[in-house]
């Protein structure tokens, strides 16, 4: 079901697993989002974009509520298809400000089309949206996690969000790709004593869905 991770026999049972401790007091969903989702290397353009859309949407909320939001996102930009998504016209965007199923803020919806011809366009010049991102991190998850809290941006983030924002790129602040590199696995920020901390996750592709960082 889209917007809900799928269950994965690898995963863990919720109880008595050492995780990062943003997942404390989580409902099992969330927990679930942890395990499978989060800092899970992810190689897909669409779902490069989808994450993108979804951090710049999350600006000024928490991640629960753009998580329950997710499906509505899903749907409402056709499937995080950039090529359609660059294609809304002024109606199109109209009416997904009076879309329940998603953040109605006019800003972020006219980002998110303006961001989708953004990311066409680096897919023109590199290839792919994915050989442009990784190539800031040589191809590698950059392994962090061993301090006692997590920065709200790096050096790294301030680098990447520089080169988004000279590219056109909208709702792409440092803070925010932070949290983007968290979620698609560019840095694996697992606390020391994660489970998930020392190993490398495996990757997800196109058809896998996305995940995210530990903030609220």
């Amino acid at each position: 079901m889209v917007g809900k991770p799928k269950a994965s026999a690898a995963a863990p049972r919720l109880a008595d697993t050492r995780r990062c401790r943003w997942t404390q007091s989580a409902d099992a969903a969330y927990v679930r989002y942890h395990d499978e989702e989060w800092g899970r290397p992810v190689h897909g353009d669409r779902l490069l974009f989808e994450m993108l859309t979804l951090e710049g949407a999350q600006a000024g909320l928490s991640w629960a509520t753009i998580l329950r939001k997710r499906a509505g996102y899903l749907r409402a930009f056709a499937n995080f298809d950039p090529g359609k998504v660059a294609r809304f016209d002024a109606r199109r965007r109209a009416a997904l400000r009076r879309d329940p199923g998603i953040v109605r803020n006019r800003l972020k919806i006219e980002a998110t089309v303006s961001n989708a011809a953004a990311f066409l366009a680096v897919q023109r010049e590199f290839g792919s949206f994915d050989r442009y991102l990784w190539s800031f991190v040589g191809g590698q998850p950059v392994l962090r996690g061993r301090r006692a809290s997590t920065p709200a941006r790096t050096a790294l983030s301030d680098q990447i969000s520089k080169d988004l924002i000279r590219r056109g790129f909208r709702f792409v602040g440092s803070t925010i790709i932070y949290a983007y590199l968290q979620a698609v696995g560019a840095v694996n920020d697992h606390a020391p004593l994660c489970f998930l901390h020392a190993r490398a996750p495996g990757a997800r592709g196109a058809s896998g869905r996305t995940a995210r960082k530990a903030r609220q």
